[in-house]
């Protein structure tokens, strides 16, 4: 198989998780515009309260996110009736870990009058999260059957559920946030409820398909019921931790920087949430290859073709590039409009726009670095990711951010435009080393085969 091949396979993979990753961006928008319209402080309740929970989210979600190259590479060797089995056991891991999100909800009113801030914006926070953490259990099944389904390379039903996640959210936020049809009106808090009730439709959704697909008949999960086995359970979590630390290394990087810019007032942390809010959409095209790459190289190697496995790393990187150039260069000749989008005040918007030139510099680092990542993960080597990431992010991403932004040892302090330049030297330094792993990883596989 050739290059163009790959490219083709990697394609047909990618598109639907763009367009599921895109779709649900826009509910997270969704949230804030419609919390927005009730007041100031409903909109601050939600934007921090999902600060709290989403990373708990994100983090189980990672975790799960081992299923997708241990299914692969069971489908590329055509052990087909060991699949089943590895959902199921994801399936009990995902509901041993989120159970206690979902009882840790009946003491978040406990927190009342503990938490320093104004009452109604405490109030509107606890009561968003307390109905959030009843959701996660649903969260947590939605993402076994999502990710069960993308590692049989079966993508396309998670832009369709993702879709009619994003169809109900909006009229439940209606119904909840405002109060419609007898519901008594929530305001931001309505978004939590909604939110569950999208992972609860999303959930049902899934399962649907993984029962009813004719695509699916083969790798039914529940063909045979099978007890909880901690051993392959264990084997999941080796895996998925590694996974889990990486994203929320990236996730907590981007919240604290936001917290150090608060003391330089409103107008800087603004624009960085301007910059910030549209380098997440463009980021949306390398992730959905890098995860397409994760289900390929599985897939691959199971079927003993590392070379080819190889060749779908080049084709990816040889996309994430061509795609970040696209989007690199919409982020820099549109960035005084895309500002414009977000605010009329015009500072923020010249500050956003600088900042942006530079959002535009590290997406070819960032692609880079994703599609390496998530190529590790296809080979089932995360814990090497997992030391990268951290030492890339946080030790060296990080400490060149605060020794530009907040001193003046080096230039006068920079403030958000120093942290920016700490993003570039992270995710550069995050690329150079992953793909120096992932080609290590290459050459012992090629020299054990060799063997």
């Amino acid at each position: 198989m050739n290059l163009s091949h790959e490219i083709r396979q990697l394609t047909k993979l990618a598109w639907p998780l763009l367009i599921a990753q895109v779709t649900q961006t826009l509910m997270g928008v969704s949230d804030t515009i419609m919390a927005g319209r009730v007041s100031a402080t409903d909109m601050a309740a939600v934007a921090i309260a999902a600060s709290v929970v989403m990373p708990l989210l994100f983090f189980l979600q990672g975790i799960i996110l081992a299923l997708p190259p241990i299914v692969s590479r069971l489908n590329g060797a055509k052990k087909f009736d060991e699949i089943p089995e590895k959902g199921q056991q994801t399936l009990w891991l995902a509901l041993m870990l989120s159970a206690p999100l979902a009882l840790a909800a009946f003491f978040v009113p406990s927190l009342h009058g503990k938490l320093g801030m104004e009452p109604e914006l405490q109030r509107i926070t606890l009561e968003y999260i307390q109905y959030l953490l009843f959701g996660a259990p649903c969260f947590a099944v939605y993402q076994v059957f999502r990710q069960y389904c993308e590692g049989l390379s079966v993508t396309r039903p998670s832009m369709v559920i993702m879709g009619i996640g994003l169809l109900v959210n909006i009229p439940a936020n209606y119904i909840f946030i405002y109060g419609e049809f007898g519901v008594p009106a929530f305001g931001g808090a309505g978004c939590g409820i909604a939110t569950s009730l999208v992972f609860a439709a999303m959930m049902l959704s899934t399962w649907l398909y993984h029962h009813f697909a004719p695509s699916m008949r083969r790798f039914h999960m529940f063909q045979q019921w099978y007890a909880p086995r901690f051993n392959e359970i264990a084997e999941i979590l080796k895996l998925g931790v590694p996974i889990a630390m990486t994203i929320l290394f990236e996730v907590s990087l981007f919240a604290v920087v936001a917290l150090l810019l608060a003391p330089y007032g409103a107008t800087v942390v603004a624009a960085h949430q301007v910059a910030l809010n549209f380098s997440s959409l463009m980021f949306m095209a390398p992730l959905s290859i890098g995860l397409a790459l994760a289900i390929r190289v599985g897939h691959l190697l199971g079927e003993d073709q590392p070379d080819n496995a190889k060749r779908a790393v080049q084709g990816a990187w040889l996309v994430g590039i061509c795609s970040a150039t696209l989007t690199a260069s919409v982020s820099f000749l549109l960035r005084y409009q895309i500002s414009g989008l977000y605010t009329a005040d015009q500072q923020v918007v010249k500050m956003a726009a600088d900042l942006m030139f530079l959002a535009a510099l590290f997406q070819f680092s960032d692609a880079i670095q994703v599609i390496s990542g998530c190529a590790l993960r296809g080979y089932k080597d995360a814990k090497a990711m997992f030391y990268i990431s951290f030492v890339s992010y946080w030790v060296i991403g990080l400490s060149t951010g605060c020794i530009l932004g907040l001193t003046d040892w080096i230039v006068p302090a920079m403030a958000a435009t120093g942290f920016w330049i700490g993003f570039i030297v992270g995710l550069t330094s995050a690329a150079i080393l992953l793909g120096w792993r992932l080609a290590y990883i290459q050459r012992a596989q090629k020299q054990q085969l060799a063997v």
